[in-house]
Parts: C-alpha cells; sequence; structure tokens
C-alpha cells in the first residue's frame, strides 16, 4: 500500500486522528501531527492490534477479577468457622496457616485472626503496626507517646503590599497599618499638605513606604493583567464550538485579501445576503464545519492589535508572500503566537506570481524553527492564491485539522463571557462593540460589563449583517446598547442585572479616575518655575485632539505619538476619542490652541463650518506614519533657531607694524583656508582666546581687497583692539541661524 496522511486514513476507517496517533504510538510507529505520512499498511495494522487489545482487556480483566472474588469468601467462611469454640470430640477445624493439626492431642489451640481485607492491600507496603500486649487483666498497655520533634521553619520574606496607583491618604493608611494622623505629619515633614481623602502620587506614595521601611508594589489598571476567571464546567455541560483562527503576518502580504477570497467563496456558496459591513471578525462554513476568523493589521504601529489576536485565537495563520519573503512583522507575528502558546498554520501567499519561491519561504522560516512536515518538522504549510483560489479548500482543512486535537469545546448554559474584538463610536448607532462569545450565550436584554463601561444588549448583529437573538461560543457579533466605547481586548461577561452592572463598571471608572488625578498631580510645576521656563523659551507645548474610526487604531495612534522626541517640545493629547470630529472637538481645540488630528474619520458639517470660523487646523490621515511625519514638522517649527559657526581659515601674525593714524598693523600669512573682510576673527594666543571682533581693514599691499586665498600674505587691523603680537594666530570664521530638528 502507498503512504497516506494520518486524517485520511481515520476519516476513511471511522475513527478520530487523535486515536490513530495514539495506535500508532503503542504500536511503535513515531507521529508528531495528524498531516503526518505514514503507511497505510502500518496504521491498519496498528488499528488492528488497538481494537483486539481493547476488546481482550475488559475480558481478561474481568477474568482475574472473577478469580480473585472467590478468595474473599473462603476467607470470610473460615473466618466465621475459627471464631466458633469447637466442642471436644468435634471433627478437625480445618488447617489454618500451615498448622494442620494444632488442636490435636489435647494442647491449647492457637488463636488465629483472618483479615478479610488482606486481598485488598498492596501487596509491597509496609506491615501494620503491632499492637500492644495484653496484660493479665485482660487489659493491653498503653503505647508511649513521643512528642515529635519540632521541625525549625525558614522566616518567609514579607510579601510586597499591592497599592493601587492613585490610593488616598486614608486608604494608604490602611493598607500600611498606621495611623492618618502620623501619615500626614510624616506627608508635612516631607513638603507635602494632604488631607485625608486627597490622592498622592505614586511617587510620594514610594517615598512613605521608604520612610517606614515597607515593602509595597504599585500596581496601576493599565499595566494590570485582567483577571479572567477560570471556569470548570463538567464534561456532560461542554459542547464543541468553532475555532478562532486569526490571520497575521507583514503588511501587504495578502492578509485581508485572503481572507476576503475565503468570504466571497463562502457566498458564492448560497449563503443567503452577503458581508455588508466590516466587523473585524467572520465565520465561513466548510464541509459542515464552522470557522470564526479574525482579522489583524499588518503595519508595524498595531503590535498591540495583533497581541490581543494572538491571545483570544486557537490557531494562528501566518499569512507570508511568496515573492516578498521573511519580514519584520512576519516575525514579530511569530512572537506573538508563541507567546501566546497557540499553534501555527503558515499560509504562503501569492504562489501564482512569476517571481513567486515558496521554497525560500520555507527555508527562511525553518531557521525560525518552524520545519516543515515535509521536511520532518511538525509545521503545516500551505500553499495559497487569494488572486485565483488555488489552495483556498485546502487551506481550511488543515485549519480544522490542527484544531481538531485541541478539543475546543465550552459550556453553553452558563453566564454569556468573552473578548471585546473592536469597539467604535457610530453617529447613528451610538458605541459599536464587536465582541466574540467564548463562553455561555449572549442573549437579547442581557446586563454586560466590560472594565468601566456597562450596558444592556440592545440589539446584535451577525457578520452578514443580520440579526440575531443570541450569541453562541465561537461567534462575533456587533452588540449595541453600551454606554461607552469599549477597549479592545477588554474581558466582556453578563452580570445579573443592571445594578449589578452599574456598580462593577463604576468601581473600575473611579479607580481609572484616581489614577488619572494622580498623574496630573505628578506633572504639577509651581508658578515660578512655568515662569522661568516661559522666559529662558524652554515651555514649549503642542496641543493635540485625537480621533480615531476604532478603538485599537486610536490606541495604535498613541503609541506612535509617544515615540516622538519630546525633550525639547512635549505633545500634549488633550482629548482622545472615537467618532467623527464634531462641532464640541473643534470648540476645545479652539479653546486650546490645539490641532484636531483624525484617523480614518472626518469632521461633520457643522465641524467643518466651526474650524472655518475658529481657524482651527484639521488633518485627517488614513496611514498612521503620516501623522508622525507631520507631527514632528509642526514641532520642529516650534523650535527656536540656533546659531552654527562656520570655520573660514587661520592666519599666523609674522610681523607687527606701527603707524600713526591707523594703528598696529598685523603682517599676516594665511596658512589654512581663506579670510574675506566680512569674516568675524578670533585672537588666539598660545592657545587662549584673547579677543573676538570684526576687521577693521583687510590689505595685500596697499590696495584694500575683500579676500586673501591660503599662502598668501596681507596686513590686517583689527577693530578696536591694538595689542597684537608675534607669533598669535588669528581664526576667521562666519555665523549663521539654522532651524533645529527634532533628534
Amino acid at each position: 500500500m502507498s503512504r497516506k496522511r494520518v486524517y485520511e486514513i481515520a476519516k476513511a476507517e471511522g475513527v478520530t486522528s487523535k486515536e490513530l496517533i495514539a495506535a500508532l504510538t503503542a504500536a511503535g510507529t513515531e507521529v508528531k501531527a495528524a498531516a503526518s505520512s505514514v503507511e497505510e499498511a502500518v496504521a491498519l495494522e496498528a488499528l488492528a492490534k488497538a481494537g483486539s487489545s481493547g476488546e481482550s482487556g475488559p475480558k481478561g480483566q474481568s477474568t482475574k477479577e472473577g478469580a480473585a472474588k472467590p478468595a474473599p469468601k473462603a476467607t470470610e467462611g473460615s473466618k466465621s468457622k475459627s471464631s466458633r469454640p469447637v466442642k471436644p470430640g468435634a471433627g478437625p477445624a480445618p488447617p489454618a496457616d500451615g498448622q494442620a493439626g494444632a488442636s490435636a492431642g489435647g494442647k491449647k489451640r492457637r488463636r488465629v485472626v483472618i483479615d478479610s481485607n488482606a486481598s485488598r492491600r498492596d501487596q509491597g507496603g509496609p506491615p501494620p503496626p503491632q499492637r500492644p500486649p495484653r496484660r493479665r487483666g485482660g487489659r493491653r498497655r498503653k503505647p508511649v507517646l513521643e512528642e515529635p520533634s519540632p521541625v525549625e521553619k525558614e522566616p518567609e520574606a514579607p510579601q510586597a503590599t499591592r497599592i493601587n496607583s492613585g490610593v488616598t491618604v486614608r486608604e494608604l493608611a490602611e493598607l500600611l497599618d498606621l495611623s492618618s494622623a502620623d501619615l500626614i505629619k510624616k506627608l508635612m515633614t516631607m513638603g507635602e499638605m494632604a488631607t485625608l481623602t486627597q490622592t498622592l502620587t505614586d511617587e510620594s506614595v514610594q517615598a512613605i513606604a521608604d520612610e517606614y521601611e515597607r515593602k509595597i508594589e504599585i500596581v496601576s489598571a493599565a499595566e494590570e493583567e485582567p483577571e479572567v476567571p477560570e471556569f470548570e464546567d463538567s464534561a456532560d455541560s461542554l459542547e464543541d464550538r468553532p475555532p478562532v483562527v486569526t490571520i497575521m503576518g507583514h503588511v501587504d502580504h495578502g492578509k485581508t485579501s485572503l481572507l476576503d477570497a475565503i468570504r466571497q467563496t463562502e457566498v458564492a456558496a448560497g449563503e443567503a445576503g452577503g458581508i455588508t459591513q466590516h466587523i473585524g471578525a467572520y465565520q465561513v462554513h466548510h464541509n459542515g464545519d464552522t470557522i470564526t476568523f479574525l482579522d489583524t493589521p499588518g503595519h508595524e504601529a498595531f503590535t498591540a492589535m495583533r497581541a490581543r489576536g494572538a491571545q483570544v485565537t486557537d490557531v494562528a495563520v501566518i499569512v507570508v508572500a511568496a515573492d516578498d519573503g521573511v519580514m519584520p512583522q512576519t516575525r514579530e507575528a511569530i512572537d506573538h503566537a508563541r507567546a501566546a502558546e497557540v499553534p501555527m498554520l503558515i499560509a504562503v501567499n501569492k504562489v501564482d506570481l512569476e517571481g513567486a519561491q515558496p521554497d525560500r519561504i520555507r527555508n527562511d522560516l525553518a531557521s525560525e524553527g518552524l520545519n516543515p512536515e515535509d521536511w520532518g518538522g511538525d509545521t503545516v504549510y500551505c500553499d495559497v492564491s487569494a488572486k485565483t483560489g488555488q489552495g483556498l479548500d485546502n487551506l481550511l482543512d488543515m485549519i480544522l485539522l490542527v484544531t481538531e486535537l485541541e478539543e475546543l469545546s465550552a459550556n453553553p448554559d452558563a453566564p454569556a463571557s468573552g473578548t471585546v474584538v473592536e469597539s467604535q463610536l457610530d453617529p447613528g448607532r451610538g458605541p459599536v462593540v464587536t465582541g466574540l462569545v467564548q463562553r455561555g450565550t449572549l442573549e437579547v436584554g442581557d446586563s454586560v460589563v466590560a472594565g468601566p463601561v456597562w450596558g444592556k444588549v440592545r440589539a446584535m448583529h451577525d457578520y452578514t449583517g443580520a440579526d440575531v437573538s443570541e450569541a453562541v461560543p465561537g461567534m462575533p457579533v456587533e452588540v449595541l446598547g453600551f454606554d461607552g466605547v469599549c477597549e479592545a481586548g477588554e474581558f466582556v461577561q453578563a452580570v445579573a442585572n443592571d445594578r449589578e452592572a452599574r456598580q462593577v463598571a463604576g468601581e473600575k471608572q473611579n479607580r481609572l479616575k484616581a489614577e488619572a488625578i494622580a498623574r496630573r498631580q505628578a506633572r504639577k510645576v509651581t508658578l515660578d518655575e512655568i515662569f522661568a521656563k516661559a522666559q529662558a523659551g524652554e515651555l514649549k507645548e503642542l496641543n493635540v485632539v485625537l480621533k480615531s474610526d476604532v478603538a485599537g487604531s486610536l490606541e495604535a495612534l498613541q503609541d506612535e505619538i509617544a515615540k516622538v522626541p519630546q525633550e525639547q517640545v512635549a505633545i500634549n493629547v488633550i482629548h482622545a476619542q472615537t467618532g467623527g470630529i464634531n462641532e464640541s472637538d473643534v470648540m476645545l481645540a479652539a479653546a486650546s490652541g490645539a490641532v484636531i488630528i483624525g484617523f480614518n474619520v472626518r469632521p461633520l458639517s457643522d465641524a467643518r463650518k466651526a474650524a472655518q470660523a475658529e481657524g482651527v487646523d484639521v488633518r485627517t490621515y488614513s496611514v498612521i506614519y503620516k501623522v508622525t511625519e507631520d507631527l514632528r514638522a509642526a514641532m520642529e517649527g516650534m523650535l527656536d533657531t540656533v546659531e552654527v559657526e562656520e570655520a573660514l581659515g587661520e592666519a599666523e601674525v609674522k610681523e607687527v607694524f606701527k603707524a600713526s593714524k591707523v594703528g598696529r598693523i598685523a603682517g599676516c600669512q594665511v596658512t589654512e583656508g581663506a579670510v574675506t573682510r566680512e569674516a568675524e576673527a578670533r585672537l588666539v594666543r598660545e592657545g587662549t582666546v584673547i579677543w573676538t571682533g570684526r576687521l577693521g581693514s583687510l590689505r595685500r599691499f596697499k590696495d584694500a581687497v575683500d579676500r586673501v586665498e591660503e599662502g598668501q600674505e596681507c596686513g590686517i587691523v583689527l577693530e578696536d583692539y591694538q595689542d597684537v603680537k608675534v607669533g598669535d594666530v588669528l581664526e576667521f570664521f562666519s555665523t549663521r541661524e539654522v532651524e533645529q530638528t527634532l533628534a
């Protein structure tokens, strides 16, 4: 027989790939994955052996159990007989423990105790403890109780006290077990006046902890990992769910085109309706199975979005263009998938182009530790073309094959919970949240909470835009009814009622507000410092209002702005929100002298008129690096010009002449560069600058000249300076103002 893949043989024989792999492993054949190739005869023989051992195993086991069962009965019978007193003249008792005639001859009979549980104990275990001997009165002696030796425990290191950022004086005193009065006194000695309800900065909290020699850990809401609860569902309540697949890779390698090709195939297969809106998550059906796809951007600025996509996924499909090769974002996507510990599948796209080299892609990724299965590795590679549709069915088959061994399941009857994939502010519908249900069933009317935002589900739409009343595990939906825009990647869950949702969201919102107050207090400076910086020209700020289409793009935009050097000019983001540019944004920018930057959004009609009337600069972009380029240019325009000195030449004083009307004339020889009449001069004597000024006159022989070249002699009179000596060096230079650039 020929070699076939494991999953093909398993499908033909009516077993799962996992069972066939187990049978092959038990038969001594090493198989790494379900897509590995083996001899069909070897696989059938392994299945036959597994089937025969499975049948004989239980039968043999029951036979052994049946043979072992009479032993306890016989023991119980002998135990009951031996426990009864035997009358004189009766027949001999059955032999016990090799003592056949112990009772014969009128000797004293030995008392034999038969333990009915002896056959149930481990044969190799230690002997049971001996009971103390009886006294003459029939009572046993009590064993001497020995006190156990004390175990010396090593002193445990004190654990750090977790303190939330933005803590108040009262809360800090309770956490550190101090009195509020002592804490306020300590703050006064540190030069800070605070009340009980005043928020403290992180620096002040750390300083207080150092004063009292306490070990603390300051935790902020942004840095703290969201505590996703772990659910323990019974095996009976679990049902299979669709696998979640994330498409990742470098920019312009065809990720979205590949996903569009898969979805167009789905529509052509007869699904009602079409793709009417972009929500970043889709579902396709293949051979009776459902697959959920998540699309992530490939630009380097969207690192956080790729990381979130890897965390909620079951399989990561790394798309690599066959004509381009492995790029930086490709390696970054691989690192994200490895960090999330999810299996990877490589889709080599654009194989229909003339310059496509799929083998080169395999060589490059093999150096990253992703060895193809054809080379003896365990990574599945698929050659596809989003343009022609080549290899799409094989890609879907491989995705289902990789996820088959994962045994993906969830409890659909539990309270709904999941992850926010994306969130945006729609002008007509309000906050729209794209969520992925991971457990339970989300229904219309449920009260939900996601971080500091809560809401009640008013409506839900699937990836085709159709209304749905419930969302099962593994299904992406658009949810309407939140009171604000959620952060992408936030854990969302359904709660009992609106009151509980409002309470949970309010606690998170209060914590975020306290942290914001602490950050603002940390940035406070005195009026004297502000005045001094303004006088020195050091206080320069560029106020910016940011608007974006979705929360993920807004987060990436803020991260890119933070990377711009701000030592000389600081960028102050006074407002950042999703949604279109409205009139209130323009009024805020006009009051604070800010620039409005919109990413994938446009100003509304009333906002455009208000911007023209108020003279507010509104910039809209669709490419993220254009934003940082224009910001750098604007910041460089705010910098003051600096004077730059340019060296022209040097001359050495060979002789000094005296003239009654002119004064001292320095007879010089130009040793380097040239001397010009308009140049500034610097007199250097033995390495020390003696004088700096301009030239009074420059003559060659008796003629006044404007320029003297290197190697020529000339006579120079310095303006308002006469103390010139032989051996002095004159340096000539010019100054010009140039614009500064950011580092």
